[in-house]
């Protein structure tokens, strides 16, 4: 492994790939911001709902108070589409299990502030998860500072 002491990487083409993975803009988030958009919402993106904790939800609806997530099958340990590593299965197993506690957190965060928050997983249609974004956020228009 070209002489690197430690990594998490299993060889510098695993390392290179995962380096390459977007943090933001990636397809499915997209997908979600141009239905949302056709729905008329208008929104924020990459926008870190509270300034005090260093968390940034894909979507941010300031007004209604409403943060939406994108979250990926593999990185968040989807119920229905999570695989296990082949490769370095105990350093992967630990990372999703840390982003779960971590969302979980986010979202603890998040709603004792009086925010709302929606998870689309990558795997949902686009169109159901932004009509899912417009009822919460619908619903925090009617019902502001709750």
């Amino acid at each position: 492994m070209s002489g690197r002491s430690e990594t998490w990487a299993s060889s510098d083409a695993v390392r290179a790939s995962m380096r390459a993975n977007k943090g933001r803009d990636t397809k499915p988030e997209l997908a979600l911001r141009r239905a949302a958009h056709a729905l008329g919402l208008r929104y924020r993106v990459s926008y870190r709902p509270l300034k005090a904790v260093r968390r940034t939800a894909d979507l941010v609806f300031t007004k209604a108070k409403v943060a939406v997530f994108m979250d990926g099958c593999f990185w968040h340990g989807c119920p229905q589409h999570h695989t296990v590593a082949a490769t370095n299965a105990s350093f992967w197993a630990e990372k999703v299990r840390r982003t779960k506690e971590r969302d979980a957190e986010t979202d603890r965060l998040l709603e004792e502030a009086g925010w709302s928050v929606v998870r689309v997983w990558e795997h949902e249609d686009p169109v159901e998860g932004a009509v899912r974004v417009a009822e919460a956020v619908a619903a925090g228009r009617e019902h502001p500072g709750c």
